[in-house]
């Protein structure tokens, strides 16, 4: 069951249940629409269904903001009432004062009920508006996380993850303000109609002396959309290009310490920082040179109503209360009119940021299931490898012809010099990326016929550069199989030969370990690492370089736990170290992205001078 969390600072409580990254999980159940992949349609039609998934509670905020408006509207034709109606009859009787006083009275208390309903529902608009407007803000983060995770390896080795950040956040900012305020700006400017309905009830000759400045302030707007469009794009990529540096720095210190390059990186910042500061204030400089117009434009229709107003009082052809609720209707006039600046503003901040948006959510992965794809159930582990070339994105060709067979339960290395493909033939085997020719093949399968999560059920894999997560050793161990028991947990740790280490910590198997678990040395995250694969028990297991930051005497005993595992498990070893080679029944070699020789370790060191030179040199290397 779940529990209860109630933050630091008081926020609502949520319910939530138990995250296998630590922590808990909310229950939040996602988007309940998606972001139109229709990019012919206007940016605002793209988000719209985001949108209209939130329309009850839109609809109230709508209905609350409109009803809180309508009733402000009466107020002064209320006024007007009284002051014409009312006010000229006292002091011509007693009786008629003591009349007349009540009904000032009755006045008084209607327009202070109607003030109070105007108020109840102006809170609850506030309330639903701002709630959807988290909510739809929710939403559209998790749309581009969903898509991000979509995405191919491709896509990510050509984005930088601060450019991802910055979309993911301030832009998303910037189209939910404008997603959710604008329809609540649009009730304000409606309300100025229905007030301008009740000024040509009341005078229209008055009315429409008092909106002869309307056709400026339409100019005036169409200019100012105009010009804060590319600023606003400028701004938000110039946001993205300080994350980006932020992101780097913060990922990268060891290496920005290491070579005392912290002036040079705070240089860095500083320049994108006045970039930004720029974009800011040119920014602000057009909203100082159009701002001014659109609010005070209307106080140029105050003057003429009261010019033209006033000797109508004076020559009796309106009163003072007609003047005095025209004024009052002018006020909340003013009210549409700043608005209509703030929306014109919010609506090209919005419109590029939703455009740096789609660049991303217009991305297509480059991995994909076929048609028709299906399940790979019960793998036996026989991969094939048919005349295999590849090359990253438009780069020189790794792989030029690979072929290979690994048989069922049989340990393969594949050794060969930096740069000969090893890694890519990896990377190949679970589809991180696609062959550009030829064909690999699982069980008999091309595994581009197979769907993704099966495929990638079947095929563990430990990274020479391992990645942990900011939370306790045995939720990183765990990750593949939430719920593992944490004897399960211990024994895969074991197996890594981890066990002995992670016991001696403050917490043992619930230290939380520092970001990408760089509390922990080198060797340790890859033992962790290797555990983590080892517990998910995959059919097809490969190791890429799994052990180089381990030491040679630690490497012995995982390999000895190692070799008891591998037994009937189809297992590619990309090594270059001759303690690894030997877990291997066979050795693949591989030279400029070709094989070259394939035998055992002995065979290829009596055959073939070339695989002596390699290991040669990539122990040299190690040491």
């Amino acid at each position: 069951m779940g529990k209860t969390l109630i933050d630091a600072v008081g926020n609502r409580a949520i319910d939530d249940e138990v995250n296998p990254l630590g922590g808990v999980r909310s229950k939040y159940k996602g988007a309940k629409a998606q972001i139109s992949r229709d990019t012919s349609l206007p940016w605002w039609r793209r988000i719209l269904p985001v949108i209209a998934s939130h329309r009850v509670g839109f609809g109230v905020a709508v209905v609350g903001s409109f009803l809180s408006l309508l009733l402000q509207i009466l107020v002064p034709n209320m006024l007007r009432n009284a002051f014409d109606n009312d006010l000229p009859g006292l002091g011509t009787s007693h009786s008629s004062v003591a009349t007349l006083s009540g009904q000032l009275h009755h006045d008084v208390i209607m327009i202070i009920i109607v003030g109070l309903l105007a108020g109840a529902f102006g809170v609850i608009s506030r309330q639903y508006v701002f709630a959807t407007a988290y909510n739809v803000e929710a939403d559209l983060r998790t749309l581009i996380y969903e898509h991000l995770t979509w995405l191919s390896f491709s896509f990510f080795d050509r984005v930088q993850s601060g450019q991802l950040i910055s979309r993911a956040n301030s832009d998303i900012r910037s189209v939910q303000m404008y997603s959710t305020f604008a329809p609540l700006i649009i009730v304000q400017i409606a309300s100025g109609v229905i007030a301008f309905a009740f000024m040509l009830f009341i005078d229209w000759q008055l009315a429409l002396v008092a909106m002869l400045v309307m056709p400026f302030l339409y100019l005036v707007g169409i200019r100012m959309r105009r010009v804060m469009f590319p600023i606003s794009w400028v701004t938000q990529a110039r946001l993205a290009d300080v994350a980006t540096i932020v992101d780097e720095n913060v990922n990268g210190v060891r290496v920005v310490k290491s070579f005392a390059q912290e002036e040079a990186e705070i240089n860095r910042l500083a320049n994108a920082a006045e970039k930004v500061a720029w974009s800011y204030t040119k920014d602000a400089e057009i909203r100082g040179q159009y701002t001014p117009l659109v609010q005070n434009l209307p106080q140029l229709g105050a003057a003429l109503v009261l010019l033209f107003g006033g000797y109508q009082v004076i020559f009796a052809h309106a009163t003072v209360g007609t003047i005095l609720s025209f004024n009052m209707y002018l006020l909340m006039l003013q009210a549409p009119f700043m608005m209509m600046g703030q929306l014109i503003m919010m609506g090209q901040r919005a419109r590029a940021s939703a455009e740096r948006i789609f660049e991303i959510l217009d991305e297509n992965p480059d991995i994909q299931e076929r048609p028709g794809a299906f399940d790979l159930t019960n793998p036996q582990g026989a991969i094939q490898f048919q005349d295999v070339h590849f090359s990253y994105a438009k780069g020189p060709e790794i792989l030029k012809g690979f072929t290979a067979t690994v048989n069922p339960g049989e340990t393969v290395a594949i050794v060969g010099r930096t740069g000969s493909g090893k890694s890519t033939v990896a990377r190949l085997v679970n589809r991180f990326y696609d062959v550009t020719s030829g064909t690999i093949s699982i069980d008999g399968h091309d595994i581009r016929d197979l769907t993704l999560p099966s495929l990638r059920d079947a095929v563990g894999m430990v990274l020479d550069e391992p990645f942990l997560f900011s939370v306790s050793i045995h939720e990183n161990i765990a990750y593949g199989r939430p719920n593992a028991s944490r004897d399960e947990v211990e024994a895969a740790a074991r197996a890594a030969n981890a066990h002995e280490f992670i016991i001696k910590l403050p917490e043992g198997y619930d230290t939380v370990v520092g970001e990408r678990g760089y509390t922990l040395s080198g060797g340790q995250r890859q033992r962790i690492a290797i555990a983590r694969t080892l517990l998910v028990n995959p059919p097809i297991l490969i190791l890429d370089d799994a052990t180089s930051a381990i030491d040679v005497h630690v490497e012995a005993e995982i390999h000895e736990a190692l070799e008891h595992l591998l037994d009937h498990r189809t297992t590619i070893v990309i090594a270059h170290r001759i303690s690894t080679i030997a877990l291997a029944s066979r050795v693949i070699l591989l030279e400029d992205g070709a094989v070259v020789a394939s035998g055992t370790h002995e065979e290829l060191l009596a055959s073939t001078p070339l695989y002596a030179e390699v290991l040669a040199q990539t122990t040299s290397e190690d040491q």
